[in-house]
């Protein structure tokens, strides 16, 4: 799966896209098989990560990043990769235990939002009318772009 994910390289694109790319694809790999997720947790050290680590690799490099720096921003990059991927299937799960209708969940729990302390939650409040209609592919490529933007700015 983590092979047909990563797919072949693809030399014309710009660092910045084929890390989107890759991300992304595994993003939907994982929200279509979440047990990939788990087994990429369970194994860290094993060939699926490391095939990973070295296309991830080969383009932070190509973008330029100081050697000293390239195992953590790597390793910031898988992180967040995996983590919001397994986290985005898990909830998929929990809403099709919950009924499959995620945008009424999710309302449901923008509401209860809504109603916290003013005070103690002023940030979970203001977010609470755009949560039930976000859009989580959009939301994880925003992540990996703030990610990129920030290795670009230490170029």
């Amino acid at each position: 799966m983590v092979g047909h994910a990563l797919g072949q390289p693809v030399t014309d694109a710009s660092p910045h896209e084929t890390i989107r790319a890759l991300a992304l694809s595994l993003f939907d790999t994982i929200d279509a098989h979440p047990w990939v997720g788990s087994a990429l947790t369970r194994s860290p050290l094993q060939m699926p990560v490391v095939r990973i680590l070295e296309r991830l690799g080969q383009q932070v490099r190509a973008m330029g990043v100081a050697e000293a720096g390239q195992f953590a921003a790597v390793s910031a990059l898988l992180s967040y990769i995996v983590g919001v991927s397994v986290q985005n299937a898990a909830n998929a799960q929990m809403g099709r235990a919950l009924g499959g209708d995620r945008e009424a969940i999710l309302a449901e729990a923008a509401q209860a939002w809504s109603a916290l302390d003013a005070d103690a939650f002023p940030f979970v409040r203001s977010i609470a009318a755009q949560f039930p209609a976000h859009d989580d592919r959009a939301d994880f490529l925003a992540g990996i772009d703030l990610i990129l933007r920030g290795l670009s700015s230490r170029v």
